[in-house]
């Protein structure tokens, strides 16, 4: 660092927050470290749904970034004040177009990313970058590196990012993603990307809570479907091979004619619309107006035939009954009965004397028995 480095008031809230992970600040609502309540001041005052809510649409940036933090924190008294924000906030919500963006580790999704929401920011977009980084399946903590890989866009004032961690969850989406989303439409954005791992797992939770699902692929690398399963591929809206430029540029021209001949044996993802196959290169910029264009070109006649509206009615309905089931789950667990009663059931089936279905069964009734 040089003495005349900007302070935190003075740099773009993007990079602030940089600061704030190197500090290791867990940024939980009225969690400072100690450290920062002696030079700076008291520690951060707790906000009201109040506060929350007229942070947010006034696109207050810190307020935005301590909403998030209280979505994703599994506090009970922080979800319930989580809860009446978004309750507060959903009128405001759903103006944005949502893209999920998925692809193998090392396919340039960050570099793509970058390049793609720089030339929308310059265009006067505002764009929302959700990155959901890997946690560690030994300590659950979270790399949290797209903002170090994305510096030119952090630094625009027209995008903000926010990097979450998994927490292991299939297909790389954090459990909050969606309602880090609506937080973020309330904000003003009107272009949300949401990044994923892009393990090889099944990306269905992200097509189920985007408009427009992007696939990124790789060229030259032997098998051209790299990991990824045919039912990711059938999930996407488009593809696009990227890195190509210099010497890889035929390699994915010539992967492009691949998958354009793979997809006409498949069933498109949205009906009424055929899936391109696009290159880019993202280090020079070529191709990426151009997937823009086609993601605008999807959106124009997807709501022209009411299929774009007809899609968030499903994806809201769906995932209602996807919490219903967690919530249910969770319910039954947590039943005095299931966890006095599961241990002795549970060595039962391992040990072939009691069939699974009755053991469902056996518990259900006894939930019922002691209910009565």
């Amino acid at each position: 660092m040089t003495n005349n480095q900007p302070t935190a008031e003075e740099m773009p809230f993007a990079l602030s927050v940089l600061a704030g992970i190197a500090s290791r600040h867990d940024g939980l609502p009225g969690n400072a470290p100690a450290s920062a309540t002696t030079p700076t001041g008291p520690r951060r005052r707790q906000l009201s749904v109040e506060d929350y809510v007229n942070g947010v649409r006034n696109g207050d940036r810190a307020i935005l970034a301590r909403a998030i933090t209280l979505i994703e924190s599994n506090a009970p008294a922080h979800i319930t004040q989580a809860q009446e924000v978004l309750r507060h906030l959903l009128p405001y919500t759903g103006g944005s177009l949502r893209v999920g963006i998925t692809g193998v580790p090392g396919v340039g999704k960050s570099t793509f990313i970058e390049a793609l929401g720089t030339m929308l920011c310059d265009q006067g977009h505002r764009v929302a970058v959700l990155a959901i980084d890997p946690s560690s399946s030994i300590s659950r903590g979270s790399i949290l590196g797209d903002k170090t890989r994305m510096e030119r866009l952090a630094r625009h004032p027209n995008a903000y990012i926010r990097p979450s961690p998994s927490g292991g969850s299939l297909g790389g989406v954090a459990r909050k993603t969606r309602e880090t989303l609506l937080l973020c439409e309330a904000a003003g954005f009107d272009i949300v990307l949401v990044e994923t791992v892009g393990v090889g797992q099944s990306e269905t939770a992200v097509r189920g809570m985007v408009d427009f699902f992007l696939l990124l692929m790789l060229a030259g690398a032997g098998d051209e479907l790299q990991g990824i399963k045919k039912g990711v591929i059938e999930l996407a809206d488009a593809l696009v091979v990227t890195k190509a430029d210099g010497d890889n540029k035929p390699r994915a021209i010539a992967a492009q004619a691949e998958y354009r001949h793979a997809l006409r044996y498949l069933t498109p993802a949205t009906p009424g619309w055929k899936p391109p196959v696009r290159t880019c290169s993202a280090v020079t910029g070529e191709g990426i107006a151009a997937i823009w264009q086609e993601i605008e070109r999807f959106r124009a006649e997807m709501t022209a035939n009411g299929t774009f509206a007809a899609r968030r009615r499903e994806q809201a309905r769906d995932w209602l009954y996807h919490l219903i089931d967690e919530q249910l789950r969770s319910l039954f667990f947590a039943h005095p009965v299931v966890r006095e009663r599961l241990p002795t059931i549970e060595q039962a089936v391992v040990e072939g004397s009691l069939p699974v279905v009755s053991a469902v069964q056996e518990l259900i009734a006894a939930i019922g028995r002691a209910n009565q």
